[in-house]
């Protein structure tokens, strides 16, 4: 079986692929997309780390490809969709450079602190100034970790050692697994206002883009550092080079960048920054681990083996696929809709198969019911295969169950979240034609096609509302493409659903859960 390695990886990875028999393995650096259709026909694998982009043209000219890796994290630069209808694995390496990235934040954290790069490069002048760099200790401060996934954990730890606070954010994670590892958890307002150090630990989505911009950074303490070693775009580049400059607050340490390789910037010119160009993975040690990760995957794919990190659906056989395929569209997006609509963390997370199911395997569908679930916030942190490990580490308790009869429906899914905030329970199926239904949320009876841009309105049961909201969006420009209400009772609450044409931002959002009557008002995307 032949294995293209298209980007430079590890030595130990490329060694590990070669000491097995039966693999040969070819190394073509930098090629172009035509290079690389010329002769990817030939080969079962290929491996690629963020240099190189697998389109639809390269997947499509390689009949007897089997598995594409990606020696790191995200899997932007390979068309998974296109991989996915081709029945390729696509696999990636999620926790190869935990501990490069956790140590790298730490390293940023104390450099912060210290002046550490300012005085060195102070000193090389020639000048010896103690004075000016009089720093702080960690001692007895607040670090507010967002995002408290392996790395966050991992932070949390030595933050410890170090005698800090440390409160944390993350949508996913329960009072309990806060409490083992003695951390407190707040929304991410209360982290903005507490901590003396903000690290960013999330992956860059619709939801975090610009998570930390002006209106949180005024929130801050004017002694307060922001680090980001996550993703460019999760704070605002310019919204941050004002802060710091008008002493909003007191510095900031930035690893990632919204648009890499980057050598000049604004915030390059400020005394009170530490950046460095994208180093969070860039240790001897991580570039091995996930070398080693990624080859370890691509022979069990070529073995027909079970693989943990594939990123798109594990691929069962075409016929079985294209049986599963809608029911497995519908768990995904009744998954996403619950992630909106549960207040708090997730405590339990429920599935219940209605009808013939008898001739699907169900476990991939409560896989992806799972991953619909949590991908809002950890987006590639989390996959097919990984979202039960990735909901056992968060404290989610998952049921999944079968019942033989639909007394409404010849298949049916029902899906359930619940946490501090309640209980959410949503009821979907997929029509004759293909296409997936959402029948009811909670107690409302509807019919939604879960599809494009909505918009989820719980609200008072009194005159005007639905009203209201049409003028809102209206004045900002938001067509409306449909709409349904659904009530319990008269004068009770009533959900209001509305198909609109384009993004609703948060300020449209804030609006129009001003008016009286308005519970809540959410923003969903479905591709």
């Amino acid at each position: 079986m032949r294995i293209l390695i298209c980007d430079p990886i590890a030595e130990q990875g490329i060694a590990w692929l070669e000491k097995e028999k039966d693999f040969q393995v070819d190394v073509r650096l930098r090629q172009t997309e035509e290079e690389i259709i010329a002769a990817v026909g030939q080969y079962q694998a290929l491996i690629v780390r963020s240099e190189t982009r697998i389109t639809k043209g390269i997947i499509e000219a390689a009949p007897l490809l089997k598995v594409i890796g990606r020696a790191g994290v995200g899997v932007d630069n390979i068309d998974v969709p296109a991989a996915t209808k081709q029945g390729v694995i696509v696999i990636n390496a999620p926790d190869g450079n935990t501990i490069s990235a956790c140590e790298h934040t730490m390293a940023l954290i104390l450099s912060l602190a210290r002046y550490v790069p300012q005085a060195d490069q102070s000193l090389r002048r020639q000048l010896w100034d103690r004075k000016k760099f009089t720093g702080i200790e960690l001692r007895g401060r607040v670090i507010g970790i967002l995002g408290f996934g392996k790395i966050g954990a991992e932070i949390a730890a030595r933050c410890k050692a170090f005698g800090m606070k440390v409160l944390a954010y993350d949508p996913y994670v329960t009072q309990e697994r806060a409490a083992r590892f003695n951390v407190e958890l707040r929304d991410k307002e209360g982290i903005f206002r507490e901590a003396d150090f903000i690290t960013v630990h999330m992956p860059l989505t619709d939801e975090t883009r610009d998570m930390i911009a002006k209106k949180q950074l005024a929130m801050m303490k004017p002694t307060a550092r922001v680090i980001n070693v996550a993703r460019g775009g999760i704070v605002n580049e310019n919204d941050l080079y004002e802060a710091v400059r008008d002493g909003v607050i007191a510095g900031a340490a930035v690893d990632v960048w919204l648009k890499e390789p980057v050598t000049e910037h604004p915030l390059f010119t400020l005394p009170q920054m530490v950046v460095t160009p994208h180093l969070g993975a860039s240790t001897e040690e991580a570039q091995v681990n996930v070398a080693l990760d990624v080859a370890e995957e691509i022979a069990r794919v070529l073995r027909g083996l079970p693989v943990h990190n594939a990123v798109n659906i594990p691929f069962i056989n075409p016929e079985a696929m294209e049986r599963a395929r809608p029911y497995m569209e519908l768990a995904e997006k009744l998954g996403k809709m619950a992630a909106y609509l549960s207040e708090g963390p997730v405590k339990e997370a429920g599935i219940t198969y209605l009808g013939d199911f008898n001739t699907l395997e169900l476990k991939p569908l409560t896989n992806t019911f799972l991953k619909g679930l949590l991908r809002p916030i950890l987006n590639d942190a989390v996959n097919y295969v990984n979202a039960p490990v990735v909901a056992k580490e968060r404290g989610i308790q998952v049921v999944s169950q079968q019942n033989a009869e639909s007394a409404d429906y010849v298949n049916k899914l029902l899906v359930s979240v619940k946490s501090d905030g309640g209980r959410h329970t949503l009821a979907g199926t997929v029509f004759q034609n293909g296409e997936a239904h959402i029948l009811a949320i909670d107690d409302f009876i509807l019919d939604i096609r879960p599809a494009g841009h909505l918009m989820l309105v719980p609200h008072k049961d009194q005159p005007k509302v639905v009203g209201q909201v049409g003028m809102i969006l209206g004045d900002n420009d938001v067509n409306i493409g449909g709409m349904q209400v659904g009530r319990r009772e008269q004068g009770g609450t009533s959900l209001m659903v509305l198909n609109v044409d384009h993004p609703v931002s948060d300020a449209v959002l804030k609006e129009v859960e001003r008016l009286p009557g308005v519970h809540k008002a959410a923003y969903l995307h479905f591709d």
